[in-house]
């Protein structure tokens, strides 16, 4: 499937954002992209990149973080041959790549100092020099450069050039995270939902039950629109059934009953003066647990039962009645849990 490059969302905080992005793009100037993981920094990238007046020129990304420290200059500015192990021949840059056009720098935190000081004569002065060669060339770029990092505070513990981040942040356009677009989740999960049916060519899109689209609202979304899209799509595969609406939800595709379990590690015995009671006249304190009366049960299924409704109404208030702390606290799916509260008529709590 071709890469997402529709921006889908009806959200204040988003629009306000794209409409940033649009004021900017017209402007010979670099812009900074800052948005957590999967907030759609990539297609602001490309909205500054479409709408500017180098729309018909190269877009060229390079992804900083996916370089090893030792390449990364090289890949940004191209190196002669013979400028180092294994440089048989000369070759061009992303600099001179995106000539004439715009490149995208995600993940710009993880540039190190000495790529750092490069971009900085190549962003002041319009030239770069290839590794292994003492002649300049003028290129004619557009920067823009992507983070989740906290630039300004880089900068102050002097992991970051301040003269570098002044120079690349004329516009700076924050992308709020999907927890804090009011409205969008149902938006997009029904664009992705939609997108996926026709993919596996079902004969029309029957939506989502109460139960997905509760879940769907409840979630934290750390990923953003990109776990959003994998939930989703993961989800209408999944459901098999293109006449009743999905109505069930995976959030973590590791979760197993057969998941394998990390070894504990193990831990030494005590020094023999504290390893047994008899070392001491005081008895060490026994916690406090408080026990059923099993003399008192006379039917061992509604005890059980009795007992499970009191461990889930526990669990329940310790979490605030949040259902998807109590299920994480119980080592419960989220699905087990509301099984279990349903069974046990908790539902409203």
């Amino acid at each position: 499937m071709e890469r997402e490059s529709q921006f889908i969302g009806e959200s204040g905080a988003f629009l306000d954002s794209v409409e940033k992005a649009s004021r900017a793009a017209p402007l010979d100037r670099p812009v900074l992209v800052i948005g957590e993981r999967g907030t759609g920094k990539e297609l602001i990238a490309e909205r500054l990149h479409r709408l500017s007046s180098r729309w018909d020129g190269p877009l060229i990304t390079l992804n900083c973080a996916a370089m090893p420290e030792t390449l990364i200059e090289a890949e940004l500015f191209g190196h002669e041959a013979g400028a180092f192990t294994g440089a048989t021949k000369s070759r061009v840059g992303r600099f001179e790549e995106a000539d004439g056009g715009t490149l995208f720098l995600d993940e710009l935190g993880t540039l190190s100092s000495a790529a750092q000081e490069r971009l900085l004569r190549a962003v002041e002065y319009g030239e770069i020099t290839r590794i292994g060669s003492s002649r300049p060339t003028r290129v004619d770029v557009r920067i823009v450069a992507a983070t989740n990092a906290d630039l300004p505070q880089m900068a102050d513990e002097g992991k970051f050039r301040a003269d570098l981040l002044d120079r690349l942040s004329f516009e700076v356009v924050t992308l709020p995270p999907l927890r804090y677009r009011d409205g969008d989740v149902p938006v997009l999960a029904d664009y992705f939902g939609r997108r996926m049916a026709a993919e596996l060519e079902w004969n029309s899109w029957p939506g989502f039950g109460r139960l997905a689209s509760e879940a769907l609202e409840r979630h934290s979304w750390p990923g953003n629109v990109r776990e959003l899209r994998n939930v989703i799509e993961r989800a209408v595969y999944q459901w098999n059934d293109s006449e009743r609406p999905v109505d069930h939800i995976v959030f973590d595709p590791f979760e197993s009953p057969w998941k394998p379990v990390a070894a504990k590690p193990k831990v030494s015995p005590e020094p023999a003066a504290f390893a047994t009671p008899a070392a001491s006249n005081e008895k060490p304190a026994e916690p406090e647990v408080s026990q059923p009366s099993y003399a008192a049960v006379d039917d061992m299924k509604e005890a059980v039962e009795a007992f499970e409704k009191r461990i889930l109404e526990n669990a329940l208030a310790k979490s605030r009645y949040n259902q998807r702390q109590t299920a994480k606290a119980l080592n419960l799916t989220y699905d087990q849990l509301r099984h279990s509260l349903k069974r046990h008529d908790l539902l409203g709590s």
